[in-house]
C-alpha cells in the first residue's frame, strides 16, 4: 500500500496551493485519511482529517476556515485545498491512513494522533515565503 503526495511548492503569504494525496496498490475509499505537517525544526502535528465516506471532516484551530480537505474516490485521491496560506503554513505536509477503522466517530476523535495510522507517504513541501 502506497500514499503519494503531491502538489508542494512554493508560494507567497495569501496565496493557495492544492495538495494531493494519491493512493496506490488499494481502494482509498476504503480509509480513512489525515494530514498533518511538519514545520522546520519541530514535530509533526495533525492539520486535518476526513472520514472513509467523506462527510465528516476536521480542522486543527490554526487552519480553520481556510483549508478545505475533500476526497474523490473515483480518482482514488484526497485534496486538501490550502487557501489565505501564511508563512506559519511552512513545513512538510504528510497523507496517512490507518489500518483499521472502527467507526467515524472513533476516527475523527483521534485523528491528529500520529500513532493512529499505519500507511504514510513520503511528504510534500509547501513553503509560504515573500
Amino acid at each position: 500500500l502506497q500514499l503519494v503526495e503531491s502538489g508542494g511548492g512554493l508560494v507567497r503569504p495569501g496565496g493557495s496551493l492544492r495538495l494531493s494525496c494519491e493512493a496506490s496498490g488499494f481502494t482509498l475509499d476504503s480509509y480513512a485519511i489525515g494530514w498533518f505537517r511538519q514545520p522546520p525544526g519541530r514535530g509533526r502535528g495533525g492539520v486535518s482529517c476526513i472520514t472513509r465516506s467523506g462527510v465528516v471532516t476536521k480542522y486543527a484551530a490554526s487552519v480553520k476556515g481556510r483549508f478545505t480537505l475533500s476526497r474523490d474516490n473515483a480518482k482514488n485521491t484526497v485534496y486538501l485545498q490550502m487557501n489565505s496560506l501564511k508563512p506559519e503554513d511552512t513545513g512538510v505536509y504528510y497523507c496517512a491512513a490507518p489500518r483499521t477503522y472502527s467507526s467515524a466517530a472513533n476516527f475523527v476523535n483521534s485523528c491528529f494522533e500520529g500513532y493512529a495510522y499505519h500507511y504514510w507517504g513520503q511528504g510534500t513541501q509547501v513553503t509560504v515565503s515573500s
